[in-house]
């Protein structure tokens, strides 16, 4: 798009620093936490991402949109942010897996965007001041209104954005996109079906297909599901999802996972699942300043280091967990932050990373069998 005919853009935080640039997608205005992804490729799969709800993504990566978007890569049915924010924003993708434009995609669901920006300058803001709500408005180009507008709007801590995106129903796991998928050889053929319980507090679809690669059949359920209904399926296993906001806001969610302990299932949980699963064991969380989120943070313990995909604004406060019951199996090695814990004694384990990653990196794949493997080992002892 030529800068002469492109429509300006204004990008206010909530500390009243102001960008001006030009809009890509849909018109209007837009309110969410500003927050930025280090990641160079994989933009389609950051905004479908039901984590990123609540949102404006900041891309540090300066070219967005060069591949365009397609049906397969997507995390969710639609994007889940707020508003996107790039240096420049390719019109004309060229790849052979491309149905539409980055800018017609966000268009058609009404997603915001702007670009033409200093976005390394706004990372560096929001890495020294903490990540804060920020508005994007093509109608409000004044930054003293905008300003008014960002700051009726709600923190994220305290937040609970779960609801927005759950399930409303019960389903069963099938892929209709199964065929144009290849997954590594890691997935060991399975004999033993495992029946697996997913809640879904704001699930990517990587994931659902990870679990059916290593041979699960998977049961999706609403966030807000009792107890009695997710035992009623007899599931060899628990998985906790994935998902946006403030974890402890997720009141009946970690009641929900408090009163499954008590099955003593395996249960494997990833981000907000970790959150939730720590939280029902009786640790705290605590809202981080600018949160990790890119394809490159190292996570690990005891000599061993994995590259990990990550998408979160929140940790477990390693003062809070109970030693006696839990123990710490990664940290994240930028900041010293939990990134991994698991039961002593207990077929219970989280990490708050993401082994499914999509595009990548597969370093913690191997996570997905250790799940299997605690399924097959619970139904030893029973049998």
């Amino acid at each position: 798009m030529a800068l002469a005919t492109a429509q300006p853009a204004l990008l206010v935080l909530a500390d009243g620093t102001a960008f001006r640039g030009w809009s890509f997608g849909a018109t209007g205005t837009t309110i969410g936490e500003v927050v930025f992804n280090t990641g160079m490729t994989g933009y389609q799969e950051v905004l479908t991402d039901p984590s990123y709800c609540g949102q404006i993504v900041t891309f540090t990566y300066p070219e967005l949109g060069n591949t365009g978007v397609n049906p397969e890569d997507e995390e969710s049915a639609r994007p889940q942010v707020r508003g996107a924010i790039a240096r420049n924003i390719c019109q004309r993708p060229s790849n052979w897996r491309a149905t539409q434009s980055l800018p017609d995609y966000l268009k058609q669901h009404n997603i915001l965007g702007i670009y033409g920006i200093d976005t390394r300058a706004l990372t560096r803001r929001i890495r020294s001041v903490g990540a804060m709500n920020g508005g994007i408005s093509t109608d409000i180009l004044d930054p003293a209104d905008l300003l008014l507008k960002v700051q009726e709007a709600p923190s994220m801590a305290g937040l609970n954005l779960v609801k927005e995106v759950t399930t409303q129903t019960i389903y069963e796991w099938s892929d209709p996109t199964e065929s144009v998928w290849e997954f590594s050889s890691s997935a060991k053929p399975n004999t033993d079906q495992f029946t697996v319980v997913a809640i879904d507090f704001g699930i990517k679809r990587n994931i659902l297909r990870r679990l059916a690669s290593y041979g699960c059949r998977v049961i999706v359920v609403p966030a807000n599901t009792p107890p009695e209904t997710i035992l009623s399926y007899n599931p060899d296993g628990i998985f906790l999802s994935n998902g946006p906001g403030d974890p402890a806001a997720v009141a009946e969610g970690i009641a929900i996972t408090k009163a499954l302990l008590a099955a003593q299932k395996p249960v494997f949980g990833i981000c907000m699942g970790h959150q939730i699963l720590g939280l029902s064991l009786g640790a705290e969380t605590f809202k981080l300043k600018f949160g990790h989120r890119g394809l490159n943070q190292p996570a690990g313990l005891r000599q061993r280091v994995e590259i990990t995909s990550q998408n979160h604004g929140f940790a477990i406060d390693p003062e809070s967990l109970p030693e006696a019951e839990v123990e710490i199996t990664h940290l994240n090695l930028n900041d010293r932050t939990i990134a991994g814990i698991r039961h002593k004694t207990l077929p219970l384990f989280s990490v708050q990373y993401h082994p499914e990653a999509s595009p990548g990196p597969h370093d913690a794949d191997y996570l997905f069998e250790r799940f299997v493997e605690a399924m097959r080992s619970q139904k030893s002892l029973a049998s």
